[in-house]
């Protein structure tokens, strides 16, 4: 791969950004320290609402636009949106229906809202684990279609019978939304046609006049594969399935060995120059001091 100067890093948050406690590590937070310290944008995207990344933009500081709700909705740095896209109402009332008369639990998203029929205490660890809120129990999520702009629905079952139902709506979709898994085979998200983090992403670039070449983005997901195939430099983890590493260009350590920080510390902290030689005359002696090459032992 040529050499090229990194100026953004898109990077996923569950299964990436964070361990698998859920933890930033003092690993990865220096490296998007050192980042950020060479003027590179961290733009963080994720299939979660802003509310799951607050704790993150408030503790790294950021600055910088982000992609949420498996990207049909960017944010500026302040939390405004800047672009989203939602369900079509009528084709959401049908698949909720279709889905609820499966008794499969289902959660609305939209903007930094969820929704549910009711609440239960899966329902609730699937969202508070991640740092979302406990849905709002608002009873038949088909009274709100119409009403509010529905980002993404997820479904939630016994992995075999997610599987079996993302079959059977494929087929009844015809094309007409698309459905993604982000890494838990107990869920099953629908988002509007054409959504995604990998067009959300380019949309993003697009605005701040960087070129998809000049950045990196790193991820572990299905839902990630389309970013790391816009970027010049796509990372798949360490941990992540086949599928995301056949995507990606390197694949780095895994998010409970710092992957990140390794994935930061090959591609993007620029090296510093060898210490200069000594330079020495008869009255003085003058010694220039770099600090020493960064150098990374990892390989592709």
């Amino acid at each position: 791969m040529s050499e090229m100067t990194i100026r953004a890093i898109a990077l996923d948050i569950d299964g990436t950004l964070l361990n698998s406690k859920h933890e930033l590590t003092p690993e990865v937070e220096k490296a998007l320290r050192d980042a950020a310290n060479q003027h590179v944008q961290i733009i963080l995207a994720t299939g979660k609402s802003r509310n799951s990344a607050v704790h993150l933009i408030k503790h790294l500081k950021l600055e910088t636009y982000g992609i949420y709700l498996q990207g049909t909705a960017i944010y500026d740095a302040s939390g405004k949106i800047t672009h989203q896209k939602t369900l079509d109402p009528d084709l959401l009332r049908r698949v909720i229906t279709y889905v609820d008369d499966r008794d499969f639990s289902v959660i609305a998203y939209s903007g930094t809202r969820i929704l549910a029929r009711s609440v239960n205490a899966d329902m609730s660890e699937s969202t508070t684990k991640y740092h979302e809120p406990v849905p709002e129990a608002i009873g038949a999520l088909q009274n709100v279609v119409g009403t509010l702009p529905i980002n993404k629905i997820m479904m939630i079952g016994e992995p075999r019978a997610i599987t079996a139902l993302r079959w059977q709506l494929n087929i009844q979709l015809g094309g007409a939304a698309r459905l993604v898994q982000a890494g838990l085979s107990n869920m099953l998200e629908m988002l509007p046609l054409g959504s995604g983090k990998g067009p959300a992403l380019a949309t993003l670039l697009q605005d701040l006049k960087i070129s998809p070449a000049e950045v990196m983005a790193v991820g572990d997901a299905e839902n990630d594969i389309e970013m790391l195939q816009l970027v010049g430099v796509g990372v798949a983890m360490g941990q992540a399935e086949q599928i995301v590493k056949d995507a990606a260009v390197h694949v780095t350590a895994s998010n409970d060995d710092h992957g990140v920080a390794r994935a930061i510390e090959k591609f993007v902290i620029r090296q510093q120059p060898s210490p200069a030689p000594a330079v020495e005359d008869a009255a003085t002696t003058v010694i220039r001091l770099t600090p020493p090459a960064n150098a990374s032992g990892e390989h592709s």
